[in-house]
């Protein structure tokens, strides 16, 4: 597997371009990712929105205009990519696929998996492509996404947190602002969150 990022827009949101048996999966097109895109992809297959928060799905319409792909989306969070609710003058699309809760999909024998992880928003999810999992705007590199935001919910955030908690396997995380890091370096960080909230 092969992970190109760029941190898109003022909020630097990360996307990634995902490549596996020659296909590429394109996550999260923020502000400006076409003419990134356009220059690191070469078999695109979809585009994987880990929620809808305008900075991360930015571009989806562009993007997909520009390959003929696919939009998948949480189906908790099409109505952000539908409906501008924060006012920013954001694109709108719509999504083509509205993944279910902890849905997974096959493309020809790569496997990938929406796992629902709400709190950040009704819909977040993170993705896990080959034992790697693009966390979005739920886990970062020692700290976790606002539960202070409309259409937030710390407690719902808690639960997420609490299901993560319980995964045995030493996953690597690539999140939606930021570094990489792991789940065993951020158990402590998301039990202090946790707590917190």
């Amino acid at each position: 597997m092969e992970i190109k990022l760029h941190p898109m827009g003022d909020y630097r949101t990360n996307c990634y371009v995902v490549t596996v048996n020659d296909k590429d999966f394109i996550i999260d097109p923020g502000v400006g990712a076409t003419a990134w895109l356009k220059q690191n992809v070469k078999n695109p297959i979809a585009i994987l929105n880990t929620h809808g928060h305008f900075d991360h799905v930015w571009s989806n319409k562009e993007t997909k205009n520009e390959f003929g792909i696919d939009i998948y989306t949480p189906k908790d969070d099409a109505f952000m990519l539908e409906q501008d609710p924060y006012g920013f003058g954001m694109p709108t699309s719509t999504p083509d696929i509205l993944v279910e809760h902890d849905q997974e999909f096959d493309f020809d024998g790569v496997k990938v998996k929406f796992h629902f992880f709400p709190g950040h928003t009704p819909g977040c999810s993170a993705i896990e492509i080959e034992d790697t999992l693009f966390s979005g705007d739920f886990i970062f590199n020692g700290s976790i996404g606002r539960c202070d935001l409309p259409h937030s919910d710390p407690s719902l955030m808690i639960k997420s947190i609490d299901k993560i908690l319980q995964w045995d396997k030493n996953i690597r995380i690539y999140p939606g602002h930021g570094d990489s890091t792991t789940l065993k370096s951020e158990r402590g960080s998301l039990v202090s969150w946790k707590n917190y909230l």
